[in-house]
């Protein structure tokens, strides 16, 4: 066996980029090396879970984790009025917010990135993240990005811009998305681009807040539902991964006191969704009425509901690896993890999208045949069921699916993406 190397993993702090870097970090680990990860305060804790050194990172003004808690509490609740608008309009609010933060996590994490590097000296980094951290680029070692939510982070002339949801072939969707996001985010990018310049970085172009790596960058997208690029990405740099599922601890499914002979289905909105309790107890009780099961993960308000229909049970997490390969259909937000985790185990989905790529991944699916797009908020009762029942009877879309998840198993991407990274370091080291 050739030396262990040290390969350090350094995720957005959101789950779905984390325990995307955990899969990939298994299957680096069952090749020899040493996967570490780099990760701020606030998601201290969840890769020790999974048998992994952590190295704190701050990306912000340090705080207690009550504070913490209360201000992501505090940035949900003044969001929620936006999540039942359309991408374009949701520029001017969330995602100008969302840059705004993301900006000021990349000024300080360049606090503390170089000292960590130094402490942890990987081999290679990965970072999965919409924004150049200078230190990682600077740091002398091959660097990897990985791009977990839609492709579509990776520019091309002839697909949706990222965030917008547009279809495939929407031109004029194209156009107004860029246009308004442009006029919107030229402060925030003009801040940005001189935090760049005071690190030695050229600056961006507008828009434009991150660079493909000249080392690696893995693509998490599956080749099913990936868009028709007019120039194809150069497959010796970009690669694409077809999800990466973790490995997951297994799950019993409980007994229900209603409809235990039904179709069962999982919901999940991510962990900002959760945040949103009244949609989700107008689905849970449209849920109760329908002749099904339901699993419905409601995050860290599991108190706030009292009234449950007996089909329903809620809980704070689920494994999802482990609990999506028993359902029969997923309706969730069309976060990445979700989206492909759905197609890995061929199971058809109802995607209500609420915020970034959610849009996207909501519109791909739809038009790929790989499930139905609703609004989050907007529809009745007899449409949700017209929904559920297609999508637990359609043969095309059963087959098309089958033909998805064998595609996806027969190259899991959390071990092609070992293997890419396992290669890149056996070349730096020659």
């Amino acid at each position: 066996m050739p030396p262990s190397k040290v390969i350090a993993f350094f995720p957005e702090a959101a789950y779905g980029p984390a325990l995307n870097s955990v899969g990939i970090a298994q299957a680096c680990k069952a090749l020899g090396h040493t996967p570490v990860f780099l990760t701020a305060p606030d998601m201290a804790g969840v890769y020790k879970g999974y048998g992994f050194a952590e190295h704190i990172v701050n990306m912000a003004p340090p705080m207690a984790a009550e504070e913490v808690a209360q201000y992501w509490q505090n940035f949900i609740n003044g969001h929620i009025p936006n999540f039942d608008k359309s991408p374009c309009d949701q520029i001017d609010n969330y995602v100008r917010d969302c840059w705004d933060a993301i900006v000021e996590t990349a000024v300080w994490a360049q606090k503390d990135l170089p000292h960590v590097l130094q402490t942890v000296r990987p081999d290679l980094i990965c970072v999965d993240n919409v924004i150049l951290f200078p230190a990682i680029k600077q740091f002398g070692k091959p660097w990897v990005r990985i791009i977990s939510c839609s492709e579509n982070e990776i520019p091309d002339p002839a697909i949706p811009p990222h965030l917008s949801g547009c279809g495939q072939d929407d031109r004029a969707c194209f156009r107004a998305y860029e246009e308004r996001f442009h006029a919107v985010i030229r402060p925030i990018h003009e801040r940005f681009n001189a935090f760049l310049a005071a690190h030695g970085e050229a600056p961006y172009p507008l828009g434009q807040f991150f660079e493909s790596s000249p080392f690696l960058n893995l693509l998490l997208y599956p080749e099913a539902v990936k868009f028709k690029r007019s120039r194809p990405l150069d497959p010796r740099k970009f690669q694409y991964l077809e999800g990466c599922v973790r490995q997951e601890q297994p799950y019993s499914l409980p007994r229900f006191p209603g409809h235990q002979d039904k179709p069962l289905v999982y919901v999940s909105f991510g962990s900002l969704g959760c945040g949103d309790t009244k949609t989700l107890q107008r689905l849970i009780d449209a849920l109760g009425k329908l002749p099904l099961r339901a699993l419905v993960n409601v995050g860290g308000y599991l108190d706030a509901y009292s009234q449950i229909p007996a089909n329903v049970i809620l809980d704070k997490w689920f494994p999802q690896p482990s609990v999506i390969p028993q359902v029969d259909a997923v309706i969730h937000h069309g976060g990445n993890n979700t989206f492909t985790e759905c197609l890995y185990f061929a199971k058809p989905a109802i995607i209500m999208p609420y915020v970034w790529d959610g849009h996207d991944n909501a519109t791909r699916v739809h038009e790929t045949g790989h499930g139905i797009k609703m609004h989050r908020n907007h529809w009745t009762l007899e449409e949700l069921g017209a929904n559920l029942h297609t999508i637990f009877h359609s043969e095309a879309m059963k087959q098309k699916l089958k033909n998805t998840s064998a595609q996806m198993h027969a190259q899991p991407g959390s071990e092609k993406a070992a293997r890419l990274l396992d290669a890149l370091l056996k070349k730096d080291s020659h």
